[in-house]
C-alpha cells in the first residue's frame, strides 16, 4: 500500500503514520528524516540541501523530488510505503505522480487528518507547556510558540487546501476526523482503507 498522509502541525500524523506502518510493515518515509540523514552523511544531495535547512528555509521542489526518486527505489519499499511531509504542495503532489509513473508505481491514498484550527493550536502550544519549566527544553521547542504556531497554521492552509483539491479532483482523498483519541483516528483510517 502507498499512501500519503496530510495534516495541520499538531494534527497527529506522526503517531498515525507509526502505526499504519507497523500494522502493514511498510517503511515511514518522513521528510525531516531523509534531509536529516543526507545532511549528516554529508552526501551530493545533502550538501545542496543544508544551507536551505540551516536558513529554515523550503528544499526547493527539484531536490526534493530527487530525494524521493532516491528513497522510493531502494528495498524495502518495494512493498509499499507512507510519506510524511510530501508533498507540501499541489506542484509536489503532482510532480509525485509523474515520480510514481516513472517508477511503475501508484499512489493508493492521501489521508487528511481533518483537525479545527484552535485544536492545532492547543496541541502545538501545549506541547510547549508539557515540557514543564526546564527551560533549555523550552528554548528548544521555539516553534511551539503561540506567533510561530499560527504562522505554521496559515502556511498550512495556503498550501494543503490545492493539495487536498488535487487528490480529491484524481479520488485518491480519505478525510479523516482528526479530532478525537489517537484510537478512534486509527480505527476511521482502517475502516475508510478497508483494512
Amino acid at each position: 500500500m502507498r499512501l500519503v498522509i496530510l495534516g495541520g502541525p499538531g494534527a497527529g500524523k506522526g503517531t498515525q503514520a507509526k502505526k499504519l506502518c507497523q500494522q502493514q510493515s511498510i517503511p515511514l518515509v518522513s521528510t525531516g528524516d531523509i534531509l536529516r540523514e543526507a545532511i549528516a552523511s554529508q552526501s551530493d544531495l545533502g550538501r545542496q540541501v543544508q544551507p536551505y535547512v540551516a536558513q529554515g528555509e523550503l528544499v526547493p521542489d527539484t531536490l526534493l523530488i530527487e530525494f524521493m526518486a532516491q528513497r522510493l527505489v531502494q528495498s524495502d519499499a518495494a512493498k509499499g510505503w507512507l510519506l510524511e511531509g510530501y508533498p507540501r504542495t499541489a506542484f509536489q503532489a503532482e510532480e509525485l505522480d509523474f515520480l510514481l509513473e516513472k517508477l511503475q508505481q501508484k499512489l493508493d491514498w492521501a489521508i487528511y487528518l481533518e483537525v479545527p484550527e484552535s485544536v492545532m493550536s492547543d496541541r502545538c502550544i501545549g506541547k510547549l507547556n508539557n515540557l514543564g519549566s526546564n527551560t533549555s527544553q523550552k528554548n528548544l521547542r521555539s516553534d511551539n510558540h503561540p506567533d510561530i504556531v499560527q504562522r505554521r497554521i496559515d502556511l498550512f492552509h495556503e498550501c494543503t487546501i490545492p493539495i487536498l483539491e488535487y487528490y480529491g479532483y484524481c479520488h485518491r482523498l480519505l478525510t479523516i476526523n482528526g479530532n478525537q483519541s489517537p484510537e478512534e483516528v486509527h480505527q476511521e483510517i482502517l475502516e475508510k482503507l478497508k483494512l
